[in-house]
């Protein structure tokens, strides 16, 4: 299951803006472009340990949730089981994502997870963590703390990861477009000579 095309393309056209480097004037590495793995380890080993620490989040998170129903205010309980569900379809789609984005060297498939760990996961998260009505048990305070570290080292993580696999795209494509122009230089010799015979 891929990202719709049009998705792809904003995606792609939103990550070329954010992590290329603009100062940079050649290719970065004396090795060729095409040999080198950009995928990040750390980022990956993040990944692999949340998906299964979010299935514990879940259940201790429904469980104090379920202790502490009925002394919440109305509107709280509203907003506490829409945050947890809002969570749990987010983080579906932000670990495919990040799985696929990471391992495939998918730009746009890597961007929509920095961008829905960063917009979306760890506001929601904060906000569970940090606001005082919530009336916060030991257990909830201890795995909100757990699953922000897990957010925070991934948005870092998928940011450099992200930075270098443009950088390496723009490479590929200059080293391209070089090669492409040198065998039209190369064709118009042959043409040229071909002419001079005439």
């Amino acid at each position: 299951m891929e990202l719709p095309d049009p998705v792809r393309q904003r995606l792609g056209n939103f990550s070329r803006t954010v992590f290329s480097d603009s100062n940079r004037t050649g290719p970065e590495y004396s090795e060729g472009p095409d040999n080198e793995m950009v995928s990040s380890l750390a980022l990956q080993m993040s990944l692999y340990f949340n998906t299964y620490f979010f299935p514990f989040w879940w259940v201790s998170s429904v469980m104090m949730l379920q202790m502490k129903y009925s002394i919440l205010p109305d509107y709280y309980k509203f907003i506490v089981v829409t945050v947890i569900i809002l969570i749990t379809l987010i983080e579906a789609i932000r670990l495919y994502l990040g799985y696929m984005g990471n391992l495939q060297e998918k730009v746009p498939e890597l961007a929509g997870f920095w961008l829905l760990s960063l917009l979306l996961q760890l506001p929601l998260i904060l906000f569970l963590l940090f606001n005082e009505g919530l009336i916060n048990l030991p257990l909830e305070k201890a795995v909100h703390i757990i699953f922000t570290i897990f957010l925070t080292f991934q948005v870092v993580s998928a940011f450099l990861t992200l930075r270098k696999m443009v950088n390496q795209l723009a490479t590929r494509f200059h080293f391209q477009d070089f090669d492409q122009l040198s065998t039209s230089r190369g064709g118009m010799r042959g043409t040229r000579s071909r002419i001079e015979e005439i």
